[in-house]
C-alpha cells in the first residue's frame, strides 16, 4: 500500500473524530475549569481582607516597636543610674572606712591623754599629800623649794589642761566622723536599693515588651503568608479563567480549519526507538509552555527565554524547566528534534508530544515545531507578528505525518 493510501484512512478517522468532538458538549466547553467572575471577586475580597489585616498588624508591630525602643531607652537610663548609685555607694563605704581609721587614730589620742592624766595623778601621789597651791606653800623647804614646787605645779596643770582638751576634741571628732560615715553609708545603701528596684522594673517592662514585639512579629509574618496565598489563589483563578476563555475561543476550530488536509505523506522517516520523558516531565513541559503563552511573551528568533522565544527555543526551555536538560536534551533546531524523538501517530498523541512542520515534507526542510496541548490544540512560538499562541494543530500548513515523543 502506498504511503498516501495508508495516510487517507488515518486522516479520515482524525477528521471524523474531530467533527464528532466539535458537536459534543465536551468539545464546546473548555478543558480547563472556568472560574466564575463571582469566584474571582470573592478571591479578591479575601485578598483585600488579608491585606487590611496585614496592614493593621504592621501598624501594631510598628507601635509596639516604638514602645520597646522607649522602654529600652528608659532601661538604659535606669542602668546608668544604678551604676552611678553603685559608684556613690563605693565612695560612701570608702568614707566610712576612712572615718573608722580616723576613729582609731582619735582613740589612740584619747588613750594617750588618759595615760598623761594617770601619770599626773601618780606624780601627785608620789610627792605626798595633795598637789595644790596651798599644799605647795605649807610643805616648801624655803623660798627656792617653794618656787620649784609652784613651777612644777604650773607645768603639770598646763599638761593636764592640754590632755583634757585633746581628749575631748578627739572624742568629739571620732564620734562625729563615725556618725557621718554611718549616715552616709546607710543613706547610700537605701538609694542604691531604690535605684536597683527601678532598674529591675525597667528591665522587666523592656523584656515584656520585647515578647509582645516578638508575638506581633509572628502574627505579621503569618498574615503576610496568608496574603501571599490569597494573592496566588486570585491570580490562579484569573489565569484559569483567561485560559478557559482562550480554549473556548479555539476549541471548535479544529473541524473548520482549511489546512487540515495539508499533512505531508508518511515517507517512513524514523526517529528514536525509546523515549526519555515521563508523564510527569511532559506535564511540566506543557505547564511551562502554557505559562509563557498566557504571559503574552514575544517571539524572537533564536531566543530560548525567559523573556522571549522562537519555536524550538520554547520547546527547549519547556523541557529544560521540566528537568530534561543538556546533554540529554540540548538546544537543537526543529529538524534535529524530529530525528531525536520517537515517532507518534496523531491518534496516540498526548499533551507534551511535539508536532513538526516542513516546507516540502522532508526532514531537512522542517521549519517549525510546537508542543501538543491535547484536544487538537498546541502551544507554539509562532512568529514575530503573532508571538506565542495557543492554536489548532492544523492551523499551519505542512504538518509532518507524525508527532514526536521526547
Amino acid at each position: 500500500m502506498h504511503a498516501r493510501s495508508r495516510r487517507l484512512p488515518l486522516l479520515a478517522a482524525v477528521t471524523v473524530a474531530l467533527f464528532a468532538l466539535a458537536s459534543t458538549p465536551q468539545m464546546a466547553e473548555a478543558k480547563t475549569r472556568k472560574p466564575t467572575l463571582a469566584e474571582i471577586a470573592a478571591a479578591k475580597q479575601i485578598e483585600v481582607a488579608k491585606q487590611q489585616a496585614a496592614t493593621a498588624a504592621a501598624a501594631r508591630l510598628n507601635s509596639a516597636t516604638k514602645t520597646l525602643n522607649q522602654l529600652t531607652y528608659l532601661a538604659n537610663q535606669a542602668t546608668s543610674r544604678y551604676r552611678q548609685a553603685q559608684s556613690e555607694l563605693a565612695q560612701a563605704i570608702a568614707v566610712a572606712k576612712a572615718a573608722a581609721a580616723h576613729a582609731v587614730l582619735t582613740q589612740a589620742a584619747v588613750n594617750d591623754a588618759t595615760r598623761t592624766i594617770g601619770k599626773l595623778a601618780t606624780n601627785a601621789y608620789m610627792m605626798g599629800g595633795g598637789f595644790t597651791d596651798l599644799d605647795s606653800v605649807l610643805h616648801a623647804n624655803g623660798p627656792q623649794d617653794l618656787m620649784d614646787r609652784l613651777s612644777t605645779l604650773n607645768s603639770l596643770g598646763a599638761n593636764n589642761s592640754t590632755a583634757l582638751q585633746r581628749y575631748q576634741a578627739a572624742s568629739t571628732a571620732a564620734k562625729a566622723a563615725q556618725a557621718e560615715a554611718d549616715r552616709t553609708k546607710a543613706a547610700q545603701v537605701v538609694a542604691t536599693n531604690k535605684v536597683a528596684a527601678a532598674k529591675q522594673i525597667a528591665d522587666d517592662a523592656k523584656a515584656a515588651q520585647a515578647k509582645e514585639v516578638s508575638r506581633l512579629s509572628g502574627i505579621q509574618d503569618a498574615l503576610a503568608k496568608e496574603l501571599a496565598s490569597a494573592k496566588r489563589v486570585r491570580v490562579t483563578l484569573e489565569q484559569q479563567r483567561q485560559l478557559a476563555i482562550l480554549e473556548e475561543q479555539k476549541a471548535n476550530t479544529a473541524a473548520n480549519t482549511s489546512g487540515q488536509k495539508s499533512v505531508w505523506p508518511d515517507r517512513g522517516f524514523k526517529g528514536r526507538t525509546s523515549i526519555r520523558s515521563t508523564d510527569a516531565i511532559r506535564a511540566k513541559a506543557v505547564a511551562y509552555a502554557k505559562k509563557q503563552v498566557l504571559a503574552r511573551l514575544p517571539y524572537v528568533w533564536g531566543a530560548q527565554g525567559p523573556n522571549s522565544y522562537d519555536c524550538s527555543g520554547l520547546v527547549y526551555a519547556a523541557y529544560r524547566a521540566a528537568g530534561l536538560g543538556y546533554p540529554n536534551w540540548s538546544r537543537l533546531n526543529a529538524a534535529l528534534y524530529f530525528v531525536d524523538s520517537k515517532r507518534i501517530a496523531f491518534a496516540d498523541l498526548v499533551p507534551g508530544d511535539l508536532l513538526f512542520y516542513s516546507y516540502d515534507g522532508t526532514v531537512q526542510n522542517i521549519h517549525h515545531i510546537t508542543i501538543y496541548a491535547g484536544n487538537g490544540m498546541m502551544w507554539e512560538a509562532n512568529s514575530k507578528r503573532t508571538g506565542l499562541l495557543y492554536s489548532n494543530m492544523y492551523s499551519i500548513k505542512g504538518l509532518m505525518p507524525s508527532g514526536g515523543r521526547v
